[in-house]
């Protein structure tokens, strides 16, 4: 005679709930502290060998109490992150983020909702936000939106889309084929790489590039573009997708928007705007007018945990023809049918324009983040950030020692050391790594006319004029302590 066994507890909900909430709330108190109190903060300091150490552990079978797992993130994880919701955190284009923004993230979480598709009201959240989207760069009703990671994921989407356009939709059933190979795309010397990836992704290849040089502003030469687009003509193959960018990844130039839209119509091209950071700047109405044409794009990817300051990851993309869209990606898979009712109707779903099924809320923060604070204070914030970045130009051309090297066009600055050593491009790489190490302040460097520059991106919400002459005293004080070890090493 068998016996009955009871069922065990398998829910992974706490036992005792009580006691779960007070840990939950000293979690947000401790990160609350640290976004209140993060001024007193290291913008960033390395990891001893032995807080890496702790994380090479096998998988644990047994469990552990939350308050301990929350000990170690507190004792081992915060302290030493990147620093992008430092004020003085300026090496790359990452947003700081906001506590309203991390709230949001944190009711998702609990809701965890899957916005592949259904019918369901955070897919609602989202096609507001499309709205709102489409509002903002003057799209049409029908142009189609998506949440994506970032605009690495939406430059691809977009590269997807306009080769559907190019070949149409059956290239999804035959490949590529003779009539891709003949493609040709056009993008700047100042473009992200993640482009060229994307057409290497999309099966196009990076051989379909042709990288057109910039102009002395770090535009895209038009001149230059024209004369390819009519060589690749000549040659017999099939010009397709141009590229502007709108804040490039080294300067934070926008390239000529409106004259890029009229070339791609008279050439019949694709016009694609990345607009990673940049995009946003339509927000201030100071920055608005340097955006002009970015109305005209065929597809539009930028990100709103840059100057959006939503938290990572939030990217997004706009596509004018929501129906060419659609076609590029929708599924017929039975288990992705729809209905009139039930869970299955409310089509078409965001899985019907791009490659996830499985997809995060992240609409809710980005909902919540403009909601509470409004476009016109996310406006304000973007464009004190260009202030600060002149500041910091000014400050620059007023100090022999330093100099400028490219033009501001937006809130990214590229400097140099000059001092009296020969070896610039070495002394202004250690003074970068100096003053990260320091503590004080986060730069980075780049590549600009062949010199090594200081890279101070300024994207951070939180950043001061204090924060701007912290930077320059540091970058100062790190090269004349490199000037004087060299001259004390060879006396």
């Amino acid at each position: 005679m068998s016996h009955p066994v009871a069922d065990p507890d398998t829910s992974l909900d706490p036992p005792d709930w009580p006691s779960f909430r007070s840990d939950a709330h000293r979690m947000l108190d401790d990160i609350c502290d640290y976004l209140e109190q993060i001024r007193e903060r290291p913008v960033w300091k390395p990891a001893p060998r032995a807080v890496r150490d702790a994380f090479r552990d096998g998988l644990p079978h047994q469990p552990t109490a939350l308050a301990d797992a929350h000990r170690a993130f507190m004792e081992r994880v915060l302290p030493y992150a990147v620093g992008n919701a430092h004020p003085r955190f300026m090496g790359w284009v990452h947003g700081g983020g906001t506590p309203v923004g991390m709230l949001a993230e944190m009711l998702a979480g609990g809701l965890n909702a899957n916005l592949g598709g259904r019918s369901q009201m955070p897919v609602h959240v989202e096609r507001q936000v499309v709205d709102w989207m489409r509002e903002l760069f003057g799209f049409p009703r029908d142009a189609s939106g998506l949440f994506v990671t970032g605009t690495s994921m939406a430059n691809f989407v977009s590269v997807l889309v306009a080769r559907t356009a190019a070949l149409g939709p059956s290239v999804r059933r035959q490949g590529l084929g003779w009539p891709g190979a003949a493609l040709t795309s056009y993008l700047s010397a100042a473009a992200h790489g993640c482009l060229t990836r994307a057409m290497e992704m999309s099966g196009l290849g990076s051989d379909a590039i042709r990288v057109i040089p910039t102009n002395d502003r770090q535009q895209m030469d038009l001149l230059a573009l024209q004369a390819a687009i009519a060589r690749d003509r000549q040659a017999g193959l099939h010009p397709f997708f141009v590229a502007g960018t709108a804040g490039t990844v080294d300067t934070g130039a926008i390239d000529d928007l409106a004259a890029l839209g009229a070339i791609a119509r008279r050439e019949r091209l694709w016009f694609h705007v990345d607009g990673a950071y940049g995009a946003l700047g339509i927000l201030a109405p100071d920055l608005a007018p340097k955006l002009a044409g970015i109305e005209t794009a065929d597809s539009l990817a930028f990100d709103f945990h840059k100057w959006g300051q939503v938290p990572y990851d939030a990217g997004f993309v706009l596509v004018r023809d929501g129906r060419l869209h659609q076609d590029t990606f929708a599924s017929a898979a039975a288990y992705l049918q729809r209905t009139d009712r039930g869970l299955a109707g409310d089509s078409p779903w965001p899985c019907d324009f791009g490659p996830d099924l499985s997809r995060g809320f992240r609409a809710l923060k980005t909902w919540f983040t403009f909601t509470v604070y409004g476009a016109d204070a996310i406006g304000r914030s973007i464009s004190r950030t260009c202030e600060l970045a002149r500041e910091l130009a000014t400050r620059i051309e007023a100090e022999p020692r330093l100099e400028l090297l490219a033009p501001v066009s937006l809130n990214i600055v590229c400097f140099r050391y000059r001092g009296r050593r020969p070896d610039l491009d070495h002394v202004n790489s250690e003074i970068v790594q100096a003053v990260q190490e320091s503590g004080i302040a986060a730069p980075s460097t780049t590549i600009i006319n062949g010199h090594r520059a200081i890279r101070a991106a300024i994207v951070n919400h939180r950043t001061r004029s204090a924060d701007i002459e912290a930077l320059a005293e540091a970058v100062l004080a790190c090269g004349q302590a490199l000037e004087t070890d060299t001259l004390d090493a060879a006396s």
